[in-house]
């Protein structure tokens, strides 16, 4: 049975409390064991365990983050999970104020079985730098 919008934004608003925690591993149980994310076109994060690792790097790159989700699209199973991500880069101190999103297709339960992520790595490291 296909989620309905009410499932989805659920499980959308519950993918933003966990990257709140601070937990790496609340963030990766929004994933299917299996699931899995790429970024930026770069190296894909493929299981939990790596998802953990993921999250424990932003975490480590960024003080006091925060993520908002600004909005939510939703095609059957296929969501774009536009946020905004804000705190304190861990290296500068310079704050950060970074806009992008996910593409996530689903799988029944609701858990993400792939992710595409996407922000503007350039104005991220301008931001780094205090420009």
């Amino acid at each position: 049975m296909a989620l309905g919008r009410e499932e989805i934004t659920k499980i959308a608003e519950h993918y933003e409390a966990a990257w709140n925690s601070g937990n790496p591993a609340q963030v990766a149980a929004c994933y299917a064991p299996n699931g899995g994310i790429i970024i930026n076109r770069g190296t894909p994060w493929q299981g939990r365990a790596k998802i953990v690792e993921m999250a424990a790097g932003f975490f480590a790159d960024v003080k006091d983050m925060r993520v908002i989700l600004d909005e939510l699209r939703v095609a059957g199973d296929h969501v774009a999970f536009i946020w905004t991500f804000t705190g304190r880069h861990a290296g500068t101190n310079n704050p950060l104020d970074v806009k992008g999103w996910e593409e996530w297709d689903l799988d029944t339960g609701g858990a993400i079985s792939a992710s595409k992520g996407w922000y503007d790595a350039e104005d991220y490291a301008r931001q780094v730098a205090g420009q």
